[in-house]
């Protein structure tokens, strides 16, 4: 089968489509065809040597297919059933993936759609979850606006609290479809904010890492009321929880899509590349020049 993989470290051009052999599912694992893979910024520290230290390497962590092949104990799915999740490989980038958590895609979903939402979804729902969001609550989203910010926007109002987010002035109407209140990054902020909620906010979570910490650590009244997903340097520094999925990971989450769609949960836009594109798709996230989650398709 064709793979994305790279075999030393450095720009998109060491990026290749390989031939290599197919990947047998664990018990307990799906082998999926895939029809769509999402491209996430660990992808491009891996192929710089930011991360991971051993080559060649594979790349892909979350993936929507057709069922193939099941492993033992598997039956909550069957062979033909189209599915979404999280490749704990890191090898979803390919025309064959092993998908270790799953759920199956709601039908009003396309591949590329499901493909882009395993990775923000999880992730979402783990820092809400280690910051006990809950009804009734104040949380600050700062970066809301993006993949991540926009998926934990919606899974908080979901959960009854209030919303406050950070993002630029152009994206302060797509805040206010997610529910939240939009306030402008920048100087002031805090001023902003608080313009807004003068006591202050319950809980803040750092979705940008823009280097705000303290601020967030003020408004949320003490650092164990804040955890970020992009500031590991600011974390350690400022004491504050940097979520990582080795510290637990909200896999349920992945199994509640459909009712969330339900209750008006909306996908991130998405923009595909055939998987023989990949170092285009590498550029254009790298540059920031995106427009919506990027997704290959074998």
């Amino acid at each position: 089968m064709k793979a994305a993989c790279f075999s030393s470290f450095g720009g998109p051009e060491v990026l290749e489509v390989v031939e290599v052999a197919a990947p047998q599912p664990a018990p307990g694992q799906v082998r999926v065809v895939v029809h769509a893979a999402g491209v996430n910024a660990s992808d491009w520290k891996k192929r710089r040597g930011l991360m991971d230290e051993g080559l060649p390497q594979m790349l892909g962590h979350e993936a929507a297919g057709v069922v193939e092949a099941l492993g033992s104990g598997v039956t909550e799915v069957v062979v033909g059933d189209r599915v979404f999740g999280l490749c704990a490989a890191g090898a979803a980038q390919a025309e064959l993936a092993v998908l270790s958590f799953f759920a199956p895609i709601p039908p009003a979903l396309d591949f590329a759609t499901a493909a882009s939402l395993p990775a923000a979804l999880e992730t979402a729902a783990r820092s809400l979850d280690q910051l006990g969001v809950a009804g009734g609550s104040t949380l600050l989203v700062n970066g809301a606006s993006g993949n991540i910010g926009g998926t934990a926007v919606q899974l908080a109002v979901a959960r009854g609290a209030r919303v406050i987010g950070t993002a630029s002035p152009a994206k302060h109407a797509l805040l206010r479809s997610f529910g939240a209140e939009p306030v402008a990054y920048g100087e002031g902020m805090t001023n902003r904010v608080l313009g807004l909620s003068p006591a202050g906010v319950d809980r803040a979570l750092d979705v940008a890492g823009n280097g705000i910490l303290a601020e967030l650590i003020a408004l949320a009244h003490g650092p164990e009321h804040v955890v970020t997903v992009a500031d590991f340097a600011g974390a350690r520094q400022h004491g504050v929880r940097f979520s990582r999925g080795d510290d637990g990971r909200a896999l349920y989450v992945l199994s509640q899509l459909a009712e969330l769609l339900s209750k008006g949960f909306t996908p991130p836009a998405v923009q595909t590349f055939p998987l023989a594109e990949i170092a285009e798709a590498h550029r254009v996230g790298e540059a920031g020049r995106a427009a919506g989650k990027l997704v290959l398709i074998p």
